[in-house]
């Protein structure tokens, strides 16, 4: 499941790094979003896809959804592909457990991400300049230490292939506004907080998370994948420990093995060995059985 599965009767209209869009003749004002079992590491898709993954992902976002409605109306329609337009019906073996069909918005060019910890990319800037993404941070920090507050760090949103750009809150004001950026900022950090109490409950440290938010008729909704393992760090809070990188429920595992090989990180990936595959799919089906108490059907 590599590429995008074409559907008769439904137009293919984009396809990103793991979900394909389908929009429906008749409902000009939906959209179909397929969550495949793609996964990508350091902005290259894998020729290998992990089974399962577009379940798990689309079973912890309708999650979220449910728990975090009342903080901001998000895009979901159904899940139910029975209750779909007749024309996804055909589809149903395909579609259930990894499609929504969502209301088209037009998404921010922006990437809304919330950081409660310090660890990535900008564990890496912290160690060149305390001042990062525009905040001052505190001397003497550690790897995955726990940040003093929550911040919000917003980054443009780059094309397929390229790598995201990390902006200021001034920057961000430039590109949509003064009022809309202090929403954003706002409504996303009221969403990490929730959502990082949540699965602290249940044994799972969110430590960065990114949302993307969209606009139908001058109203923000909070649209695409919501706190995945794809789009946030999951780390296991029993085996948490700051001064290193963390184990993971997330991809941090397969760019842990990929970093070992000797690939430039440039297409084509490599080939992932059945061994990797197989525990890259247990460490992202543990991350929603923790966090929605069911295990994945």
């Amino acid at each position: 499941m590599t590429q995008s599965v074409e559907l008769a009767g439904l137009t293919h209209v984009h396809s990103g790094k793991v979900r394909d869009m389908y929009a429906i003749p008749g409902h000009d004002d939906k959209l179909l979003m397929v969550a495949s079992d793609r996964i990508s590491a350091y902005d290259v898709i894998m020729t290998d896809p992990i089974p399962s993954k577009g379940k798990v992902l689309t079973a912890l976002s309708l999650f979220w959804f449910d728990l975090l409605g009342d903080i901001i109306e998000n895009h979901l329609i159904t899940a139910n592909v029975d209750e779909m337009p007749e024309v996804c019906h055909q589809y149903k073996e395909y579609l259930q457990g990894r499609s929504m069909l969502v209301k088209k918005s037009n998404p921010l060019p922006i990437e809304c991400i919330v950081r409660g910890y310090i660890s990535g990319s900008f564990w890496k800037a912290y160690q060149k300049n305390t001042t990062v993404c525009g905040f001052q941070m505190p001397e003497g920090l550690k790897e995955s230490d726990k940040l003093p507050l929550v911040i919000f760090t917003p980054s443009t949103k780059a094309q397929l292939g390229s790598h995201d750009e990390n902006i200021s809150l001034e920057r961000l004001e430039e590109i949509v506004g003064a009022e809309k950026a202090r929403r954003l900022s706002e409504i996303s950090i009221a969403l990490y907080t929730r959502a990082a109490d949540y699965a602290r409950s249940k044994g799972i440290i969110i430590a960065d998370t990114k949302f993307e938010i969209g606009e139908v008729d001058g109203t923000l909704i909070l649209i695409d994948e919501v706190l995945t393992p794809d789009s946030s760090r999951f780390w296991p809070a029993d085996d948490y420990q700051p001064g290193r990188s963390q184990a993971s429920f997330d991809k941090q595992f397969l760019r842990d093995y990929l970093s070992t090989l000797d690939w430039d990180k440039e297409p084509p990936p490599p080939v992932l060995s059945a061994d990797i595959l197989s525990k890259t799919k247990a460490r992202y089906e543990e991350a929603v059985e923790k966090i929605t108490g069911k295990k994945l059907v």
